[in-house]
């Protein structure tokens, strides 16, 4: 008997990572995942990821921190493991959401930047893409969403390093869809638009800069975190089994126009 189609997006039971989880969009996806019954680990740099736990606690939520630094695969493995632990030695839903951008002309842009930005963005991708696979391969399949942006389809300006690294995503998305579908992983990316996050602090400030923007979104306005979360739980639930090898924009129309 099909299921009943709210029991195709629930979660309940679900084990879930989110890697950069207490950034501006993390966040959003690690409470919709949680609100939709997965227990959920994050992984942040950032020391606020105590602080959002205990709100997510205090929610209800099941929701638990992990401090790491990305940019270092030694501690991208070690960070694992411990996640894995959290979660009963079992993962079923991988969302790798950490991103930095960096700005500088790119006849300038700093060596060691562009290493950092790479690191982050693309390297750490892959590597918890790795680790997760093998487990959910064991468990017979699970879900993974990597998080790419509009310059994974545009080259942008001043940001050669992010614009490279995001590319990146969405074909290493491709690929591995490629190489796990058959293994019962479903692998997918979402392409934030322009969202009102810190990494856009200096843009939303550029009124010149803004409207200019403005008028290649037909909504008009801003993304932010509240428009992942839909989409975040469908790609992790039952209700996408047969989607797999996308790279879907959330741009309020942008890439329409």
């Amino acid at each position: 008997m099909a299921k009943n189609i709210l029991e195709l997006f629930s979660l309940e039971g679900k084990k879930a990572l989110v890697v950069g989880g207490a950034g501006d969009l993390g966040k959003a996806m690690v409470e919709a995942l949680a609100q939709a019954g997965a227990q959920t680990v994050i992984i942040d740099f950032d020391e606020r990821v105590f602080e959002l736990c205990d709100k997510f606690r205090a929610d209800g939520l099941q929701v638990d921190p992990i401090r790491a630094d990305v940019s270092e695969i030694s501690q991208v493995r070690e960070s694992y493991k411990e996640a894995l632990e959290k979660l009963g030695g079992t993962i079923d839903i991988l969302v790798n959401s950490a991103g930095i951008q960096r700005r500088y002309p790119s006849e300038e842009f700093p060596e060691e930047e562009w290493s950092k930005v790479i690191a982050i963005n693309l390297d750490a991708t892959f590597y918890y893409c790795k680790y997760a696979a093998n487990d959910m391969i064991k468990n017979g399949g699970g879900k993974i969403i990597n998080i790419a942006s509009l310059m994974s389809f545009l080259g942008g300006i001043t940001i050669p390093a992010y614009a490279a690294s995001k590319g990146g995503v969405a074909q290493l998305t491709k690929a591995l869809s490629n190489d796990w579908a058959a293994k019962g992983i479903c692998v997918n990316a979402i392409a934030p638009g322009y969202m009102d996050t810190q990494l856009n602090t200096a843009l939303i400030a550029d009124k010149k800069r803004t409207d200019e923007v403005m008028l290649r979104v037909p909504m008009k306005r801003w993304g932010d975190g509240e428009d992942l979360k839909g989409l975040t739980v469908f790609l992790s639930s039952a209700a996408s089994d047969y989607i797999t090898g996308c790279v879907i924009p959330v741009d309020g129309g942008y890439l329409a126009r």
